[in-house]
Formats: C-alpha cells, structure tokens, sequence
C-alpha cells in the first residue's frame, strides 16, 4: 500500500497554487492599494503578513486532516517554503510587500508549521489534530492579535488587547481536543506577549501548546480528547 496516494499529490499542488496565489498576488495586490490609501510601509506589510498567517498558514493547516494521511507532503510542502522564503534573504531581493531586513520570522513560520504537524501526527499515532492545533493558534490566534495591535498602534509592539483577542479564538479552538486544548489555547495567547530574540513567537507560540498537549497525553490523558 502506498504512502502517498495521487489525490494527496493532487491536493498538494493546489494547496501549494493557493499559497503562491497569497503570497506573490494577493499580498501583492493589498500593498498596493494600502500605499495608495497612504498607509504606513510598515503597517500594510504587517498586515500582509497577517493575512498570510490566516490564509496560507491558517487555512492549509485546517485542512491537512481532512486530506491527508501522512504528515509528508504537508511537511515536504512547508520545507519547500521554507526555503523559498528564505531565499531572498540571502541574495537581498525581499518580497518587500510581506519581508523585512530586520527578521527572517517567516521562514520559522514555516517550519514551525511543518515541523509541529509532523509531530503531531506521529506522537499521537495519527491524529491529525494534535499537531495541526497549535499550529492553528500561531496562524490565526497570533495573526488576529497582531491585526488588532495593528489597528491601535500603527505598528509592530506588543499589547494585552491582542493577546485578549488571540485568547477569544485559541481558547474555545482549544476544545477540539478537550481541557489540555483549552490550557494548551490559554498558555499560547500568554506566551505570545513575549519576546526571547533570537526566538520569534512563530517559534514560542505552537511549541509551548504542542509541549502542554505531550505531557498530559503522557501524564495526564484523560484531559484529552481524541
């Protein structure tokens, strides 16, 4: 029996259409109009970067259980972007619309996506869900914080407003998988607050609710549910 089916390559494909579609025309398109409305370069990349979260990262995890088996071709996929997003940092020819000199959090992002899924899957013996959560609560939690500072700010700092707002989403996202998942939520929209440089949020956020959701499946399972 094969590993990968051709509807899983097929999925694959478009799936990685759909991302290139965010992040070289989409995104593309919304600096544009955000520079002819007078937006600060700063704030239309930042909220770029957010939809990506959202729409690339956000959506696509969403999906992984209901298409795939294997966590290989999504994990593949995010390696893939990995470097692709990593690529114009060495050569200076930044995604200007989404990319910045100063950090590289995008291409943590995606292996953080990729990597989380993969042991998620396989810590849990297949189930999906226990990878695909925290990388949930980095796309779209820590996305939804960062438009809401976005919008009061005009910049890229930190508030408690945001982290509220991230815990409205992670928190009862969380419950997918019972009270681990609604602890493991609460701590991700805690620890998003803080900064440990070299270390991004991409990195703190789906690593401290993927080590929350690992020990009480080894300490505490009866507070998960599967």
């Amino acid at each position: 029996m094969s590993l990968i089916s051709f509807e899983e390559i097929a999925a694959t494909v478009i799936l990685f259409a759909w991302i290139i579609f965010i992040v070289r025309f989409l995104t593309k398109r919304v600096y544009n109009v955000m520079m002819k409305r007078n937006f600060a370069c700063n704030v239309a990349i930042y909220y770029n970067r957010k939809i990506i979260h959202i729409l690339a990262g956000g959506l696509v995890a969403f999906l992984v259980p209901l298409i795939f088996k294997t966590p290989i071709l999504p994990f593949g996929m995010a390696l893939l972007l990995a470097v692709l997003t990593y690529i114009p940092h060495r050569t200076g020819n930044l995604m200007y619309w989404f990319q910045v000199e100063e950090n590289m959090y995008e291409v943590s992002f995606c292996v953080m996506w990729g990597l989380i899924i993969a042991l998620g899957w396989l810590v849990s013996e297949g189930n999906f869900w226990f990878g695909v959560l925290p990388v949930l609560f980095m796309s779209v939690g820590d996305a939804i914080t960062g438009i809401v500072r976005n919008m009061l700010y005009k910049r890229r700092t930190k508030s408690w407003w945001g982290n509220l707002t991230m815990a409205l989403f992670s928190i009862p996202a969380g419950a997918i998988l019972g009270f681990a998942g609604v602890i493991a939520g609460a701590l991700a929209s805690f620890i998003e607050h803080f900064e440990f440089n070299p270390i991004d949020d991409n990195v703190t956020v789906p690593a401290l609710s993927f080590a929350v959701l690992l020990l009480t499946k080894v300490f505490a399972p009866w507070m998960l549910t599967f």
